[in-house]
């Protein structure tokens, strides 16, 4: 009864004019912000680390309120596609063109800041895409995740070897595959490298799967606009990774650190980059 519940309070932020779905986006970032004690302190020790490293102006309640927002973007651009893709102000598409041109696909990374759901859907307007995805661990949130993504010339897969073999083939074909590159992965599949400073359990399964192709990798973002205006999706083309996985992951991160300071308002910090998956090894000490 309480999944169906929240299924219904999900489903109906979507159904809301986009500037209303954002409103309560904020409203239950800024919520949770204070709530939970645990959110708070993973929030603010990533976030108050990175804006004192970098010293960028605090703005602690637009970035809680920005956590709520990014997850009301990803289920009104869900109920919405048509719409949500007409919002979408896409810059230097040239990138993509090009990189396709050569005809070894595209390998799209795309973090968790603003609005990323819609980016493999701007993709997949013009190119076939294979992306790779983590199944919430809750059955009626997955429903909502895979219904939402539902989208023509879209083709989500699971973390595990057969989703692999699928990217692999989609890159044979010279399609586009996507991979969220801040995502924890599971112990023996990556390798520490420093992310903000700190070393964080990185992927280098991007590395891996560019290199083997001679794929293009682009990294993409769509960065909120003013309130329920839409977003603007810039592509940024990586130098070729290295073949040194240590090498490669802190291109990525580094990479992926230039994307977030870009709006670091609309980033998810309160996901624990940093911890310690089981079965990967220590992280080096300092």
């Amino acid at each position: 009864m309480q999944s169906l519940f929240l299924k219904l309070i999900l489903n109906g932020i979507g159904v809301l004019p986009l500037a209303g779905a954002q409103a309560i986006g904020a409203f239950l970032g800024i919520l949770t912000y204070l709530v939970s004690s645990h959110y708070r302190k993973l929030f603010r020790t990533h976030y108050l680390a990175v804006t004192t490293q970098y010293h960028l102006p605090t703005k602690l309640w637009s970035a809680a309120a920005g956590s709520g927002m990014l997850f009301a973007d990803s289920l009104w651009a869900w109920e919405n596609p048509k719409k949500s893709l007409d919002l979408v102000e896409v810059s230097n598409f040239e990138i993509v063109a090009s990189a396709f041109n050569e005809g070894h696909g595209l390998l799209m990374l795309t973090p968790h800041l603003g609005c990323f759901e819609v980016i493999p859907r701007i993709i997949a307007q013009h190119y076939p895409a294979t992306i790779l995805y983590r199944p919430a661990r809750q059955e009626w949130l997955n429903e909502i995740v895979e219904d939402g993504r539902n989208y023509p010339n879209l083709h989500f897969v699971p973390t595990n070897l057969n989703g692999v073999r699928q990217m692999t083939r989609a890159l044979t074909r010279g399609e586009a595959i996507g991979i969220l590159p801040d995502q924890v992965p599971s112990g023996g599949e990556g390798i520490w490298s420093p992310f903000f400073g700190y070393p964080a359990y990185t992927t280098i399964l991007p590395a891996r799967l560019a290199n083997r192709h001679q794929t293009p990798v682009v990294m993409f973002t769509a960065v909120r606009k003013k309130w329920g205006t839409g977003w603007e999706m810039q592509a940024t083309r990586l130098a070729p990774l290295s073949e040194d996985s240590a090498l490669a992951a802190t291109e990525i991160n580094q990479a992926l650190e230039q994307a977030i300071l870009k709006a670091p308002e609309q980033y998810i910090w309160a996901y624990n980059r940093y911890k310690h998956p089981a079965g990967a090894e220590l992280p080096p000490s300092n």
